[in-house]
């Protein structure tokens, strides 16, 4: 996939950096994306990656430096932070499923309650994309009743119900897949 580097990039850090305290966790990151690019953030435990994600869309407040996402700072306050939100998909590592409601009404939630969208509409997207991991035969179960790689895919449909222009994945993959990885 080649991308076209004469547009804006979707999203530009620039001199980013967090602390907790006295601990300085990001320091000086710089980066560009652009629509089409796929990047990952690697390294070890406590290095700062779920920070950074979490910067990216605000649920961290960078302590300096910018974040343009589509051209508008994000970090300046005056930002409506949650209209820019609507437009980045997250899946946490927790998937962070609500255990009281169904999967239909997990995924519906958020286009239905933040974009406006009709129940009928959110319903109807919502059940194409389980078709298409899957599970269209649990909507009406409860995370409880759901294996870990269930859930996984569901939060991953929660995030594109949301049809958003950029998707962050904190952890992406089980921690027994990342063990059986390292030993190549």
């Amino acid at each position: 996939m080649t991308t076209n580097h004469n547009e804006e990039p979707l999203i530009q850090v620039k001199n980013l950096g967090k602390s907790f305290g006295s601990i300085s966790v990001l320091s000086g990151i710089d980066l560009d994306i652009y629509k089409g690019d796929v990047v990952f953030v690697v390294g070890p435990s406590g290095s700062g990656k779920s920070t950074f994600l979490r910067c990216l869309n605000r649920l961290e407040e960078p302590t300096e430096g910018q974040i343009l996402f589509e051209g508008v700072d994000i970090v300046d306050p005056k930002t409506n932070i949650d209209k820019h939100r609507q437009k980045m998909g997250m899946v946490f590592q927790q998937f962070n499923l609500f255990p009281h409601m169904t999967i239909l009404k997990n995924l519906t939630l958020a286009p239905v309650k933040l974009q406006g969208r009709s129940q009928k509409e959110a319903e109807a997207e919502a059940m194409a994309l389980l078709k298409r991991v899957g599970l269209e035969g649990r909507a009406h179960a409860y995370p409880s009743q759901l294996s870990g790689g269930q859930k996984q895919r569901i939060a991953i449909v929660r995030a594109l119900c949301m049809k958003p222009d950029v998707m962050l994945f904190d952890e992406p993959l089980p921690r027994w897949t990342r063990r059986w990885w390292e030993r190549f």
